[in-house]
C-alpha cells in the first residue's frame, strides 16, 4: 500500500519560515516524479514546486526563489523548504508522486501552513 505522508506544517509569522516532508511508503521515490501542490480555501489546487529523477526542479512563479524542492532517495523522503513566508501562502500542502514506471498517482492527506501575524 502506497502512503505519502507530510509533516511539519504550522502557524508561522510572515517572513517566516518551515520545512514541510514528505514520508513514502510502498514506492520508492527514485522511480516517481515528486511533488508539492497546495490548495487555499476556495481556490484551486495548484502545483508549487516538483522534482524529476534528473534533480530537475520546477516552481511556482509566486514561490520561485522562496521555496525549495530537495529529495533523498536513501531515505525515501521528499522536502519542501518554505522561506519568507505570505499570508498568501496559507493553505493545505499535499505530496504527491507520479510514478514513471506505472503512470499512477498518489496523493498524501495534507498538513496545513497558516502564515499570519
Amino acid at each position: 500500500q502506497v502512503q505519502l505522508v507530510e509533516s511539519g506544517g504550522g502557524l508561522v509569522q510572515p517572513g517566516g519560515s518551515l520545512r514541510l516532508s514528505c514520508a513514502a511508503s510502498g514506492i520508492s521515490i527514485s522511480d516517481n516524479v515528486m511533488g508539492w501542490y497546495r490548495q487555499a480555501p476556495g481556490k484551486q489546487r495548484e502545483l508549487v514546486a516538483g522534482i524529476f529523477r534528473t534533480d530537475n526542479r520546477n516552481y511556482a512563479d509566486s514561490v520561485k526563489g522562496r521555496f525549495t524542492i530537495s529529495r533523498d532517495n536513501v531515505k525515501n523522503m521528499v522536502y519542501l523548504q518554505m522561506n519568507s513566508l505570505k499570508p498568501e501562502d496559507t493553505a493545505v500542502y499535499i505530496c504527491y508522486a507520479h510514478s514513471v514506471l506505472t503512470a499512477a498517482d498518489y496523493w498524501g492527506q495534507g498538513t496545513q501552513v497558516t502564515v499570519s501575524s
